[in-house]
Parts: structure tokens; sequence; C-alpha cells
């Protein structure tokens, strides 16, 4: 799928109870290695797509909001289906106040979405390779050497409705 590309795409929990839509494209897409996203998720890294609230409205169902700690000390809150507990999106903050984090593999099979931007490679698995070409940080990035820039402007326009 193009990064630009209007396309509805739709996903939920691992039960079925909690579904969503992204009825935009990605601002962004992060492929995180750090260690606690391979902790929240089992696995060597997670697969983050990042779209404003106002985009990707809860179609049905419950979920629970579940704070966790993080290195950087900011907030970060992932919301788990209320019956399978399965993450179906967290929030971070910045940007968490505009912007919902939806993990990729929560979406309908068939997607297309690849990682824009590998993040907190320094800690990635030694077996998982980076694919060639691919951005890729030790840690985070600069968001003004990174982001499109109808991404920033979908943002500007997300915190202006919130206000």
């Amino acid at each position: 799928m193009s990064k630009t590309e209007a396309q509805i795409i739709e996903g939920g929990c691992a039960c079925g109870s909690v579904r969503y839509r992204l009825e935009a494209p990605p601002l962004i897409v992060h492929c995180c290695h750090c260690h606690a996203c391979q902790r929240e998720t089992g696995s060597a890294f997670a697969v983050n797509i990042l779209i404003e609230k106002y985009t990707s409205p809860i179609i049905h169902g419950e979920t629970e909001a579940f704070a966790v700690p993080t290195e950087s000390g900011n907030p970060h809150t992932y919301f788990k289906c209320s019956l399978c507990q399965g993450t179906v999106w967290h929030e971070y903050d910045p940007p968490g106040a505009h912007v919902r984090f939806f993990p990729a593999g929560t979406l309908d099979a068939g997607h297309g979405i690849e990682p824009d931007i590998h993040i907190f490679t320094d800690s990635k698995q030694p077996w998982v390779p980076i694919p060639p070409g691919a951005k890729s940080v030790p840690q985070f990035y600069e968001y003004q050497e990174t982001w499109r820039p109808e991404s920033f402007e979908r943002l500007r326009i997300a915190k202006k409705g919130a206000d």
C-alpha cells in the first residue's frame, strides 16, 4: 500500500470482540526493536502504525487501559480487549493526545503495511536482519528528518481539532 494512498482497512483483537477501522494512510510506520516492544509482543520487534485518533474509530468492543513504565519516563498506555486482553492500540506522550499506535499484526490479513523506519536497532536481536536500503536508527529518530510533510500537516490538524 502506498504511504499516501487512501484505503480503509480494519483490524481487531484476537477474539474479535474489539474491531477498529483506519480511515487514512499511516502518518508513519515504525518497526521498533526496543526491549519493551520485545517484551510486550513476545517477539523480536513490533511494527506500529501511527494514525490520528479521529481517523481510527473503534467500530465495536470494550477496551481497558493499562499504563506501563518506559525508559524515557513518558506515559505509555496500552488499550487491551476487555475479554481476551489482546493489545488493540497504545498511546505514548508525545504525541499521545492525538495519535494512536496500532500493532500491524492486529490488522486483517493482506494489509501490505511496511515499516518506514526501524528504530532502537541497538537493542535488536542479532539474528534479525534490517532489509537492505531500509531506514534505521540506533535509538529514536528526529521527527523533522523522518516524517513526511503531509504527516506533519495531518498532525497539526489533529492537534488543532483537539483544542
